[in-house]
């Protein structure tokens, strides 16, 4: 098909190579403009503009998609579809209606659950045992167009924000890529009432975690934020992120440290301990357990979070 691909981050990347490979005609390609990135802050194309580049597809980077302008780079190329995944720009309806057969998006949930920003990590945050990828008709609303195609992913007990997010960024590129072979087949289903949840975007503040709250939770928000903004705490004053954890059985005061070893720094919570297997202190890099262990001086007593 006669295309126009609108995407940002990694994640959109592996939908246009995928579109690439399946032998679709990419007569444009929308990204965000770059953005300042590394210690010297110097301007970073999006990976989808540093892929679109390698194919010698045309690349536009327009602030927004509301002006007569932006909108004429969508009119003028007269593509069938624009195809949507994590463009991070509102659609107009003056823009849904251009393309022939519309806009489609490739939502990484299960709509009509976690609709919004960060469907990834809300869906671990809960504790959800699947999630996955919807081909969606876009509308005006928030995630609200008719679905095309449905996609599970199960959630493993260990899957943090990345590496779900590549399992999701895998089965989007080749669900976009079998939906378009079958558009003309796809009924389109209009989403259910009920089950409708919103997964409101990150912020750094929630990623601080809460040692009261019970271990399995805190154990998930760990997963959930990694990679970004990152599940920070205090020890002995001082940041301190974590990346990985689980929880297990036992108890102890919320925050102590428990135990300290190769294995993990296990830690106290509401209910339940916190066996953390990753962290990172302030100026570091992230360790394992046994690594970030063996550095320190007896950790047992003290209290994360102070």
């Amino acid at each position: 098909m006669k295309l126009i691909f609108a995407g940002t981050p990694v994640f959109a990347a592996a939908a246009l190579q995928a579109l690439l490979e399946a032998g679709h005609e990419i007569v444009l390609v929308l990204t965000q403009p770059d953005r300042p990135a590394g210690r010297g802050m110097k301007l970073k194309p999006s990976p989808v503009k540093e892929l679109a580049l390698q194919h010698g597809l045309r690349v536009e980077q327009p602030l927004n998609l509301k002006t007569p302008e932006a909108q004429a780079l969508v009119a003028e190329v007269g593509a069938e579809v624009m195809v949507v995944a994590a463009y991070g720009l509102l659609l107009p309806k003056v823009v849904l209606e251009m393309p022939v057969r519309g806009c489609l998006n490739i939502h990484a949930s299960l709509l009509p659950r976690w609709r919004g920003a960060a469907p990834i990590q809300r869906a671990i945050l809960a504790g959800d045992a699947e999630t996955g990828i919807t081909i969606m008709q876009m509308d005006v609303g928030l995630d609200t167009g008719d679905m095309l195609s449905v996609h599970p992913v199960a959630i493993s007990d260990d899957d943090t924000a990345a590496s779900l997010h590549d399992k999701l960024a895998a089965v989007g590129a080749q669900a976009i890529v079998s939906t378009l072979a079958q558009l003309a087949q796809c009924p389109a289903q209009v989403q259910p009432e009920e089950g409708v949840t919103y997964a409101a975007k990150l912020s750094k503040e929630e990623a601080r975690v809460d040692w009261s709250l019970p271990a399995a939770d805190i154990a998930r928000a760990i997963r959930a934020y990694n990679p970004a903004p990152g599940a920070h705490t205090l020890l002995a004053g001082e940041p301190l992120k974590l990346w990985q954890a689980h929880a297990i059985a036992g108890s102890a005061a919320a925050g102590e440290i428990v135990r300290a070893d190769a294995d993990g720094v296990v830690v106290g919570s509401g209910a339940g301990l916190v066996v953390l297997t990753q962290l990172q202190a302030a100026g570091g890099k992230r360790l394992a357990a046994r690594e970030f262990v063996a550095g320190r001086a007896a950790l047992a007593g003290c209290v994360l979070g102070a």
